[in-house]
């Protein structure tokens, strides 16, 4: 009885506090709302196949401009592409990306972080080790010569970002592990004889999830930044795939011409990355006790 009133007044309290939200929390949902729209349905929201070129209608400004026109609506680019088209695949492929990157980040973190707070141990300075040496490396640095050595591909790109952050998720899991160790249940588990996989992945990471999902929002929006920045250099995204990145990468020759080809696809990457963070840090204050109690 004691613990569902207690349940209770944890949601009651928890929806207070998500009603009472304010209006730049529910626009980053909007916006993230409509981004995850677009990723989805790319192929039927494309009016126009992104591979094929007229360079009878190049650099056409948009339709908010003089001598634009609704047949195109942000306008085509230097090979007459139509820009709204390669935008909504770009944000399909970047949004992609990111998100499996994120998720190869927080595996890796997660793994290394369980091990090192079971292990106590020799093992447990190695992966605090490597933490400290992936912290201070640069990552960008790291990946250049990555890219440049073994040459580009999707899966290689892909999966190199996913080692971006990691160590961050690692260090916070192996902290949030050694406190749960020294809780009552997990003592418990451990006592009727639970294997450490079990109490690990069953106990203590479903209890420490809402944390590493924070830290998971808060990298997101930075493997974004980092795949435009590596696709703006040329080694990220390759054609015919088309990212944000390699978008305002190709624009950059045709900024004072054409500006609209750099706005478009920087616009969608500083509001993703900005709605992201937005909802990382909101949804840390939804989920942290001390605030929680001062409210």
């Amino acid at each position: 009885m004691c613990m569902a009133l207690v349940a209770s007044t944890r949601s009651r309290s928890t929806w207070q506090r998500v009603t009472r939200s304010p209006p730049s929390i529910v626009l980053a949902f909007v916006w993230i709302a409509i981004m995850v729209v677009i990723a989805v349905t790319a192929n039927h929201l494309a009016p126009y196949d992104t591979a094929a070129t007229d360079l009878g209608a190049r650099l056409r400004p948009p339709v908010f401009m003089s001598g634009g026109d609704w047949n195109h609506i942000l306008g085509t680019d230097q090979l007459g592409r139509d820009t709204f088209s390669r935008l909504v695949l770009s944000v399909r492929a970047s949004m992609t990306i990111a998100i499996i990157s994120t998720f190869i980040a927080a595996a890796i973190g997660i793994v290394l972080g369980f091990v090192a707070a079971h292990s106590r141990g020799r093992l447990e300075q190695i992966i605090l080790m490597l933490i400290d040496a992936q912290a201070a490396i640069p990552f960008m640095i790291v990946a250049l010569a990555v890219l440049a050595f073994f040459g580009n591909s999707l899966v290689l790109f892909t999966v190199l970002l996913g080692f971006y952050g990691w160590e961050r998720i690692a260090r916070l899991c192996r902290g949030l592990a050694l406190s749960a160790s020294e809780q009552g249940y997990t003592i418990a588990v451990r006592d009727i004889g639970a294997s450490p996989v079990r109490v690990y992945a069953m106990h203590i990471l479903p209890n420490v999830a809402s944390s590493l999902i924070v830290a998971m929002t808060l990298n997101l929006p930075e493997v974004i930044l980092l795949e435009t920045s590596l696709s703006f250099l040329g080694l990220g995204v390759q054609p015919p795939l088309s990212s944000l990145g390699n978008m305002v990468g190709a624009a950059r020759d045709y900024m004072e011409r054409a500006p609209w080809l750099v706005l478009a696809p920087s616009a969608v990457i500083m509001f993703t990355a900005l709605a992201i963070s937005i909802i990382g840090d909101w949804f840390r204050d939804l989920t942290d006790p001390a605030g929680e109690s001062a409210r």
